[in-house]
């Protein structure tokens, strides 16, 4: 099966619905054979094509162009396209087509140009073919976040986060930017110096442009890859440079047992985190050696009880459906494990299939997972337990196009987590491959700043890193203030 699409500027809106029905179907530039299997999609001068032609049989389908208060063209096609081959592979894509990422935030933008719920309503499950169930809990969702996010949208306030690229190996989905702990930890205390000298920087901005924190994220990479000694530096500058009592929220991910042990987590608890994340992915020994963890499932019963011992109450576990090896089965055992526990947030993701995953780079294919939309329904054992979804968010190259989302109990929603996927505020990020995102006027004006990719490049060029993040004083003293607030924001 390939994909052929002619006649748009771009036909990554065509495209991306095609792969929610034929995952795998390479795109092409020159237009297929006769009889070849292919989906074509095409605008033409006169009017919108699909065709579907798979195993000997064939079914095309023809409109006529959008008028100029209709639909894009774009959309138009993929519309058509989407259609045609819903009726002939006899899918039904639990998202319909809505390609975007963020399906809570577009309900929050919606009621905020005014629109009513029945609007609502008609435009995810109408004209995006959304399915009932997924809707609902997007809706759900959007509800349960409108208080957290008036407080995070307050003008001038904004969220810290903290990266560190280092991680004791690397795992088989994993795309982000992470160098192994043995082979590059002569890096770790130059980096540690230079993150501490940042965040200070940040302070110093941010106290210039007179903006209020309201949540710190240290994430990574793994942050317990750092030693004891070096957690205490960078947390306790951290300490020294903010008033952590006006925090609603701190998290530092302590994620892999391999890496965090008592002494560990004893300093981030003494140090003022109110949350952390230890995060099994799966509790399937087989399938932990498959992703190259290396660590056992009973390792992370130890690592969750000692979190406990030092005092942690508020614990994220992040699963995820569709690794390689795994089962429904398995992961029903899984997440059953996790709940057991009683943590306060799980955290469901589906596997993406990133370009530079070890996954998509040794070539496996989609037909080597499991069926990870039956996994997903599996999330009933999260509600029949008093978790709750907080948080929803959808990344391209999802297995099956489904969804991660953020389950929690009454009162332990992850206000960073709602932050960030929702764009309310200003994020201030420090590290390696940071990007600080500026909003600024009720987000009317948004500006990034990136930091160098690699730890290497951020320790060599760290006055560079310094000096853009000058950056931000000098894009709030263009802030217009909360008068000018409002309106609607693009999608």
């Amino acid at each position: 099966m390939k994909i052929y699409i002619t006649g748009l500027a771009s036909g990554y809106e065509v495209e991306h619905l095609v792969r929610l029905f034929y995952p795998m179907a390479p795109l092409t530039l020159t237009s297929p054979e006769a009889g070849e299997d292919c989906v074509w999609a095409e605008r033409k001068p006169d009017g919108l094509l699909a065709l579907v032609r798979e195993h000997g049989g064939q079914e095309t389908v023809s409109a006529p162009l959008p008028g100029p208060d209709g639909e894009t063209e774009a959309f138009a096609l993929a519309s058509l396209t989407y259609d045609l081959l819903r009726r002939w592979t006899g899918i039904r894509p639990p998202w319909g087509k809505m390609t975007g990422v963020r399906p809570v935030r577009l309900i929050h933008d919606k009621r905020a140009a005014g629109w009513s719920e029945a609007e609502i309503d008609r435009f995810f499950l109408s004209r995006f073919d959304c399915s009932e169930q997924k809707y609902q809990m997007a809706r759900a969702i959007a509800d349960l976040q409108e208080p957290i996010l008036r407080l995070g949208s307050e003008p001038k306030t904004y969220s810290l986060y903290i990266g560190i690229p280092f991680c004791p190996s690397r795992c088989s989905y994993c795309s982000f930017v992470s160098c192994n702990l043995d082979r590059d930890r002569k890096l770790v205390q130059p980096y540690v110096d230079c993150l501490c000298r940042e965040v200070e920087e940040i302070r110093a901005q941010a106290e210039q442009a007179g903006l209020k924190l309201c949540s710190i994220y240290i994430g990574g990479g793994t942050p317990t890859s750092l030693s004891a000694d070096q957690l205490r530096q960078l947390m306790g500058t951290v300490r020294q440079c903010f008033d952590l009592s006006r925090v609603v929220e701190y998290t530092v991910e302590a994620g892999r047992p391999d890496c965090t042990d008592a002494e560990k987590l004893a300093v981030i608890k003494e140090y003022g985190a109110t949350r952390i994340s230890i995060n099994p992915q799966t509790f399937s020994d087989e399938v932990l050696a498959g992703i190259g963890r290396r660590h056992s499932a009973q390792d992370i019963l130890d690592c969750f009880a000692d979190a406990r011992k030092a005092g942690h109450d508020d614990i994220n576990m992040d699963l995820i459906a569709g690794l390689p090896g795994d089962t429904v089965e398995g992961f029903e055992r899984s997440l059953r494990q996790a709940i057991a526990l009683d943590p306060e947030n799980i955290t469901v993701h589906t596997l993406t299939l990133k370009r530079a995953s070890r996954i998509v780079i040794e070539d496996q294919r989609e037909n080597d997972y499991a069926d990870v939309a039956a996994m997903l329904e599996r999330c009933h054992l999260l509600a029949e337990a008093g978790y709750r979804p907080y948080y929803l968010y959808r990344q391209k190259n999802t297995l099956q196009n489904l969804e991660n989302v953020g389950w929690c109990k009454s009162g332990h929603e992850g206000y960073y987590n709602i932050y960030i996927m929702e764009e309310v505020q200003t994020i201030l990020s420090a590290g390696a491959g940071g990007s600080t995102k500026l909003v600024a006027d009720g987000g009317k004006r948004m500006q990034r700043i990136f930091n160098f990719k690699y730890p290497t490049e951020y320790i060599q060029r760290f006055a560079e890193v310094l000096e853009r993040k000058k950056g931000v004083a000098d894009f709030y003293d263009h802030d217009l203030g909360p008068e000018t607030s409002g309106g609607d924001r693009p999608l």
